[in-house]
This record gives structure tokens, C-alpha cells and sequence, in this order.
């Protein structure tokens, strides 16, 4: 059953869990030092410590949510202790406890089996104390597993957010509705084979929300290790003077081979573009410029390698699978009052 009383403390509980960072997200708004009279923001710290920086927001935030979980894991079960007049831990014991079936001899003998680096003993003589262990370890997770439940069953409002930047994108290189209220903004390579892997994950999370989030895309050629990549994305945006920039990176991504200016100006052709159009673009190096503001701001925001995404400005680095995606935006269309449910 829903309750005001369930909500009231799950909203306490996230407020004060959540105070140090709507504090700080307060605070940036002062500076951290002045030189000459012209202030230093929290934020400008960024272009200079920005992967440590972002590094140990993330940390901070990880930690914070592990605790909130755990504390409204807890008070499910305190609630649900409270309506049969029972403690929390009686509770447990006979909901749970009591379901979890003692372990054989065999699971036992398995189980001393996978731990038998930790100790000389033989089995039969402590066989007694590894199957207390074993069944212990069920319980705790029974007991997991029943609190996770109640959490389905009840309705919880988690105020904590986690670390984000402003992180700015070109309209003209985005993907889904413009007025999508998540943006993902991705820092890319085309010469990246993690960028490529990607993509699949990109078209699912489009398509599962599709209308509540949409794609930006921004260059963050790897020059190193991609001697291509940086003239691949000015190649990029001389096809999207022409109105294909997505069609491009699509045929870019699927096939990373070929990315000489030769190769180059054959997928414009493909494409059906004014190859001397495109050709004197991309001769005239007339968006290297751009790239490079796309590369120095992707670095001030703590982007180190490829692809690395911001979900309305929260940092998810790599190529990951789409629920580490999708955990990101439903937190972000809940606190927008967007969700309603993947379609």
C-alpha cells in the first residue's frame, strides 16, 4: 500500500543525503578565488583538474547512493515491522529467515570446495560451520531480495542526483525530437572501433524513448592513436552543409576503413553529394576550427577518451550497455516529469 507517511520519510531521508550536493550546486554560483578582481568559478577548475575532478563527483555520488539505498531498504522493512507489531529483525526472521531451506551436504562440500585455499581443515570436521556460512549467505540474500520487492510495492521518491555539467551541442548535429526533454551528448571519434560498438546501443535508447531523448554529437578526434579521425569529422560536417551529417557518420562508423581524403570524397559520391562542393570543403579546411573547439571542450568537461556521453550533463564514460543508458535517463525523466513508461 502507498501511504503519505512512506513518502514523507523517503523524501526526508534523500533531502538529507542530497543536502551536500544541492549546497554545492548553490555554491558554484560564488568564487573560489579572485586574481586581479576577476573571479574563479568551481566550474572553471574543470579545464584544468577535469577528469580528476569529474573522477571523484562520481565516487562521492556512488557512495551516497549506496547509502541511500541501503537506508530506504530500511525503512521498508522498519514499515512493514510496524503494521504486524513486530521488530525489524523478528520481522525478517520469520518472512524470510524461515523460508530458507538448511544447505545439503553437498552444497556444503561445494561450497568448502570453491573456498578451500582459506583453510587446512578437512570437511567433515568443520562440515557443521560451513553450512551455518552458507546458509547465512542465502538469508542475507533472501533478505535482499525481499526488501527490493516492497520497494516495487511502494512509492519512493529519490531526490539525490548525480554530478552533472553544462555541456553545450550544435542543433545542427542532433538526432531524435529537438525538443526531447533528455539530451545525450557524445564526444566521439570516427576512427574508434568503441564509437562503432556503440552505435547499436545508441539506436536501441533512441528508439525505446523515442521522442523523450535525443542524440548530439560532438568531435573528439584521438590524433595519437587516429592519424584519420580529425579529417573524418571535418568530412563529417562539410556532408552536413548538404543536409546529410547523420548519413555520413552513419557510413563512417559502419565501415572505418578508407579514411584518406581519397576515401573521403568516394562516400560523398555514394551519398549522392556535389562532390566538387564537398571536395573544396574539405580542401579548405574550413571546419578544423570547429573540431578543435569541439576536442578542447570536450577536455575541459573531463573527457579523456572515446565515446564518452552526458546525459543532460551527467558523465557515463565508454562504450556500456544500454541499462547503464537507461538508469541515467529514467532518474533524468523523473525529475523532469517526463517518464511515462518505455514504449
Amino acid at each position: 500500500m502507498r501511504t503519505a507517511s512512506f513518502r514523507v520519510i523517503f523524501t526526508y531521508a534523500a533531502l538529507i543525503l542530497a543536502a551536500p550536493l544541492i549546497l554545492s550546486a548553490q555554491d558554484s554560483q560564488r568564487p573560489v578565488a579572485t586574481v586581479d578582481g576577476q573571479p574563479i568559478y568551481e566550474q572553471d577548475l574543470m579545464s584544468v583538474a577535469g577528469p580528476s575532478l569529474l573522477e571523484l563527483r562520481n565516487q562521492e555520488y556512488k557512495v551516497k547512493r549506496e547509502a541511500l539505498d541501503k537506508l530506504i531498504l530500511k525503512k521498508l522493512v522498519e514499515a512493514e515491522a510496524k503494521k504486524k507489531g513486530v521488530t525489524a529483525e523478528e520481522f525478517l526472521q520469520q518472512e524470510v529467515d524461515s523460508k530458507v531451506a538448511a544447505p545439503s551436504d553437498e552444497e556444503a562440500k561445494g561450497y568448502y570446495l570453491a573456498g578451500k585455499n582459506q583453510t587446512t581443515l578437512p570437511f567433515d570436521q568443520i562440515k557443521s560451520q560451513v553450512k551455518q556460512l552458507l546458509k547465512n549467505s542465502e538469508i542475507q540474500q533472501a533478505r535482499e531480495k525481499y526488501a527490493d520487492s516492497l520497494r516495487t510495492k511502494t512509492e519512493v521518491a529519490v531526490l539525490l542526483r548525480p554530478p552533472s555539467l553544462d555541456v553545450a551541442y550544435d542543433p545542427a548535429r542532433v538526432k531524435g525530437d529537438p525538443k526531447a526533454p533528455v539530451t545525450i551528448v557524445e564526444f566521439a571519434d570516427f576512427q574508434c572501433p568503441f564509437c562503432k560498438k556503440t552505435e547499436a546501443t545508441l539506436k536501441e535508447v533512441l528508439a525505446k524513448y523515442n521522442g523523450r531523448v535525443k542524440l548530439a554529437y560532438r568531435d573528439f578526434p584521438l590524433r595519437e592513436i587516429h592519424p584519420h579521425a580529425e579529417k573524418a569529422a571535418e568530412a563529417a560536417r562539410c556532408a552536413g552543409e548538404q543536409g546529410k551529417f547523420w548519413e555520413y557518420h552513419d557510413t563512417l562508423l559502419e565501415d572505418q576503413s578508407k579514411l584518406d581524403e581519397a576515401g573521403l570524397v568516394q562516400r560523398a559520391g555514394r551519398l549522392r553529394l556535389d562532390e566538387k562542393a564537398f571536395q573544396a570543403c574539405l580542401a579548405s579546411g574550413k571546419f578544423k576550427d570547429k573540431v578543435e573547439a569541439d576536442l578542447q571542450e570536450g577536455t575541459k568537461a573531463g573527457v579523456v577518451g572515446t565515446p564518452g556521453f552526458f546525459i543532460d550533463g551527467v558523465f557515463l564514460n565508454g562504450a556500456q550497455p544500454e541499462a547503464e543508458f537507461e538508469k541515467i535517463i529514467d532518474t533524468e525523466l523523473a525529475a523532469t516529469g517526463g517518464w511515462h513508461g518505455a514504449h
